[in-house]
């Protein structure tokens, strides 16, 4: 199965850190950002890695060569939009339409999360779009909040009044059956609009939402955090710490049994 990372933009929020590279880069304890993800994925058995490219195209893709390097059974590759500094993720998406065949994976490079997001969002029960989500007490401006029916999406966006929120998106899709023909059918319609270069490509799910069935499958209590701002740096280096942490742990009592 393939994974589409989407990464086009150069995190301005993040800046003086990303005066030269994109966030998916940024080292986060040892690893870059693009590494700990790729390393969820590898694991999960992820065949393909698609990086959905802008700034910095070069450094992108000397990362992936590494990484190709370091994980021969897995194919590392960009797709370039050369518009990213005028357009938002819904036109990137757009590019990369010609990759969304098949059962796909699509996430946001700056979602720094543990194994077990993953694996729970892949071992979901079948659905033409599943969608990760997380719940907690209050949800600010910047989260990607959710509308749902039971656990059928409704509506999702930043600016949901709060009687009409029940979770936030973490930025993690899974496309099966129908999904990935009905996603790029409304990614082409959706850019026939000159506004949609200024868009989220969730704004398209949106619009699917009444049509076909997507799913939020709740992955609350597995860590992840996005990494948007300067702050949130300092909170991914605890997170993953924590889990190396764990993994010493794990390993003492073994050793000690």
């Amino acid at each position: 199965m393939k994974a589409l990372i989407i990464g086009a933009g150069q995190g301005k929020r993040l800046l003086p850190l990303t005066e030269e590279e994109p966030k998916a880069l940024l080292n986060i304890g040892g690893k870059s950002l693009l590494e700990w993800q790729v390393a969820s994925l590898v694991e999960c058995g992820i065949e393909e890695i698609v990086f959905l490219a802008g700034f910095n195209l070069p450094a992108v893709e000397r990362s992936l060569a590494q990484l190709g390097r370091r994980c021969p059974g897995t194919g590392f590759r960009a797709v370039y939009n050369p518009f990213y500094g005028v357009a938002d993720n819904l036109a990137t998406c757009w590019m990369a339409r010609h990759e969304m065949e098949g059962d796909f994976l699509l996430l946001n490079s700056d979602t720094l999360f543990s194994l077990p997001v993953l694996q729970t969002l892949l071992a979901s029960p079948a659905a033409p779009i599943s969608l990760a989500v997380d719940h907690k007490e209050r949800y600010d401006d910047d989260d990607m909040k959710v509308q749902l029916a039971g656990s059928r999406l409704l509506d999702i966006g930043k600016k949901l009044p709060p009687e009409r929120v029940q979770g936030e998106s973490i930025g993690m899709l899974y496309f099966r059956g129908e999904g990935p023909r009905r996603f790029v059918a409304a990614l082409e319609a959706a850019m026939l609009d000159p506004a949609a270069i200024r868009q989220w490509y969730l704004s398209v799910i949106a619009t699917l939402a009444p049509e076909i069935d997507v799913q939020a499958v709740t992955i609350s209590g597995s860590p992840w955090c996005e990494v948007d701002y300067p702050v949130d740096v300092q909170t991914a280096k605890r997170m993953v710490a924590s889990w190396r942490t764990a993994d010493d742990d794990s390993l003492a009592v073994a050793e000690s049994s």
